[in-house]
């Protein structure tokens, strides 16, 4: 009895280490893919990060300075970008106001004179504050997407380990129910001694 358990938990083991292997393998070109698909369509926009005198507070220096005249191909450049570039610029812009701020400003100002100066500035700002706000979003995203091929390839890697250890724990589990299979020959029944 003791030899079917070991075999039937050695089985588990060498099982649950394919199904590890298997996603070990999915999980690996899924981090492959997100990280190429997150560099080519960075590298499509041809942004180049900030440097010098376009690094006007000390938290853009620090997030940004490490990456001064590099190509963005990164999520975290695009992060980094985004959240102390272009979100530096729009609180400038705005004043700390969001795009539904603004929005409702603008259409208020439209409302009494379409063609005044201030509907015009309104519209024009809401106009730069959409971009902004819309160009940091997609960044964002790209961010997002590069933490989860990041976060896939650590799944991977952790997937490999526990298949390697399961796979060698599956093995030593089969040798020693083998052995105990093997070595349990059957006990002859003692005879009392004679005299």
């Amino acid at each position: 009895m003791r030899a079917f358990v070991d075999r039937l938990v050695s089985w588990s083991a060498v099982l649950v280490a394919v199904i590890l292997l298997v996603a070990g393998g999915l999980l690996t070109w899924a981090h492959s893919f997100i990280g190429d698909q997150v560099h080519s369509q960075l590298s499509q926009q041809q942004i180049t990060m900030p440097g010098g005198p376009a690094l006007t507070t000390p938290e853009m220096k620090k997030e940004l300075g490490k990456y001064s005249g590099q190509q963005m191909t990164t999520g975290p450049q695009a992060k980094a970008y985004a959240n102390y570039f272009i979100a530096a610029h729009l609180q400038e812009m705005t004043g700390g106001k969001s795009y539904a701020q603004i929005s409702t400003q603008q259409m208020a100002a439209a409302a009494k004179d379409p063609n005044s100066a201030e509907a015009q500035k309104l519209t024009a700002l809401k106009q730069e504050v959409f971009q902004g706000d819309t160009l940091r979003g997609l960044l964002l995203y790209g961010y997002a997407f590069a933490t989860m091929g990041t976060i896939a390839g650590i799944a991977a890697i952790l997937s490999y380990i526990g298949a390697v250890l399961l796979l060698i724990l599956g093995g030593l589990g089969l040798v020693h129910a083998r052995k105990s299979a093997s070595g349990a020959a059957p006990v002859a029944p003692a005879t009392p001694a004679a005299g």
